[in-house]
């Protein structure tokens, strides 16, 4: 008999996941290690979604030119670090893969860390989902995990209504952000992280770049800069 290998033989042991198990987080990484399908899965309050295919417009695009400007800002801040869908570790409940994390580096004081097989655990400082059909997950119990978890500042893009929501943690609870008279959000945790909506909304990134480097070239960020640096 031809002997499985060991992907095979726990695909053949364990069902695959389906949007709805009622799971540990110890479970739900075992059954998503063994589903050789090319899925994006989740486990929220101990419920699995697994994420639909992604359309284009709706989310693949918004989502580069989002990381396009954390990454840009990562870049250039020492003590920094973003990623794409990091798979990360809340609680025995709660596997989230945010579409983009920011996070201050454990050295310069991060709230999560790198766990040695390579995973995040704990909440980064900042978290990017973009919402389309997963709004009400996103903007409801996702977003009651990561108030929860002390995720610090959350960003959804609600791709049909073309609107962008920042909230701060103040206290125990999200409040949104404020832009200011130009139309700029203006990050509380990361000094000089600049965001012109009404440039990302209408696809204007040269604008929303040329924005994110004047933020970059402000006092308080040069003061953070040198703080963590």
């Amino acid at each position: 008999m031809t002997r499985l290998s060991h992907r095979t033989a726990l695909k053949h042991r364990l069902p695959p996941l389906e949007s709805g198990d009622r799971l540990t987080r110890e479970e739900f990484e075992r059954r998503y290690t063994a589903d050789d399908r090319a899925i994006k899965a989740e486990l929220i309050e101990g419920i699995v979604y697994v994420a639909s295919p992604l359309r284009f417009p709706l989310h693949s695009e918004p989502h580069s030119r989002l990381n396009t400007g954390l990454g840009t800002y990562a870049a250039f801040t020492p003590g920094t670090r973003s990623g794409i869908e990091p798979t990360v570790r809340l609680d025995r409940a709660n596997e989230v893969q945010p579409d983009i994390a920011l996070m201050l580096d454990e050295t310069a004081g991060g709230n999560a860390r790198i766990t040695e097989d390579g995973y995040l655990e704990g909440a980064p400082e900042l978290v990017v989902e973009i919402a389309a059909s997963s709004a009400a997950i996103d903007l409801n119990r996702k977003l009651q995990v990561y108030r929860r978890h002390g995720v610090l500042e959350y960003i959804v893009w609600q791709s049909y209504e073309q609107r962008l929501d920042w909230f701060v943690l103040e206290g125990e609870q999200y409040q949104p952000l404020v832009p200011d008279d130009d139309r700029v959000l203006r990050s509380r945790v990361f000094p000089g992280l600049w965001l012109a909506i009404d440039a990302f909304s209408g696809d204007r990134m040269t604008e929303v770049l040329e924005v994110l480097q004047q933020g970059m070239r402000s006092s308080e960020y040069l003061k953070f800069k040198e703080a963590i640096g």
